[in-house]
């Protein structure tokens, strides 16, 4: 297969750690073509979409990449969307533009207009009975509210990733109304609230979702101390897992919509016994699995890839 990856600058890639690379290095053990594209390198020109393209080698340690090409998107037998959010406006365009190049034949994935619909905190209400309580606002009156319900939240932006911005809260708080007006911009942008969950300490869980089928591992990612994010960029350690009952009744819920959706590769975010994101964009933790457990990821990634 000719496959093309979209992602961030490659030289901000940790080598180790990037489940894009894990994927890439797969991909090349079976044969297949490898092509990198930056976000900016999809356009549209008299209404056809067109994608700049590099040839790419890659290796344990190290990649290389060849001169950029000008292709139709249809000229690939796959378009892995791996950019990193914030899912901002430039993110938004470049949803349209892959989906004009399904229409004209691509095939991408994940779907672009199901990656715009889903957004990775707010897909949760999707699923209200396998997620904590939650409150979407920019009202400062309606946080401090379900604060004193709740007694204690989390309040983290819709489109942060890595643990970014996201702030623990309690009735005693002496920066409490400093962080709502940050955090919301003066009741100007919309964030998410929810009920802080103690298991945090046992982990936020990332379950890998693979054409509607879970792994049977996820990467718990346990906060350090001090610390009340699990997030390996807030500086989290990652331990793989087997899944509980818990978790895969949440993952077979979630997983088969889906797949309905377009949604081929997702990681989903469970604290305790609670669904808390959906993760559509570029899903981590495939690397940490494959080195802790008998799972490849990379190899069931492929493997449904090219079922497709």
């Amino acid at each position: 297969m000719k496959l093309v990856f979209i992602l961030d600058p490659m030289d901000q890639l940790k080598t180790a750690k990037d489940s894009s690379l894990a994927i890439m290095r797969e991909a090349a053990g079976r044969g297949h073509s490898l092509f990198v594209s930056l976000q900016h390198d999809l356009f549209l020109r008299a209404g056809t979409a067109k994608i700049k393209a590099k040839p790419c080698t890659v290796s344990e340690q190290a990649y290389l990449l060849g001169e950029a090409q000008e292709y139709l998107p249809a000229d690939f037998d796959a378009i892995l969307m791996r950019k990193d959010p914030p899912f901002d406006n430039e993110y938004l365009y470049s949803t349209y533009l892959l989906e004009i190049a399904v229409n004209q034949g691509a095939k991408v994935y994940n779907n672009p207009s199901a990656m715009r619909n889903w957004n990775e905190k707010l897909s949760i209400s999707r699923f209200i009975d396998l997620a904590p309580a939650s409150l979407v606002t920019a009202d400062q009156d309606l946080l401090r509210d379900f604060l004193r319900e709740q007694q204690d939240i989390v309040v983290k932006p819709l489109d942060g990733m890595g643990g970014s911005s996201v702030f623990r809260l309690t009735l005693n708080d002496p920066n409490l109304g400093v962080i709502l007006e940050t955090i919301t911009d003066f009741g100007r942008r919309t964030i998410m609230a929810q009920r802080y969950l103690p298991e945090i300490a046992l982990g936020d869980k990332r379950i890998i979702v693979i054409d509607g089928e879970p792994l049977p591992y996820a990467l718990a990612r346990i906060p350090k101390a001090g610390e009340t994010r699990g997030n390996l960029a807030a500086g989290g350690t990652g331990v793989a897992q087997a899944l509980s009952a818990r978790d895969l009744d949440i993952a077979q819920a979630v997983a088969k919509v889906l797949q309905q959706e377009g949604l081929f590769f997702v990681g989903l975010d469970v604290i305790g016994d609670y669904l808390t994101e959906i993760n559509v964009t570029s899903p981590t933790g495939m690397v940490e699995i494959a080195q802790q457990t008998d799972c490849q990821p990379a190899s069931v990634f492929m493997d449904a890839l090219e079922r497709q």
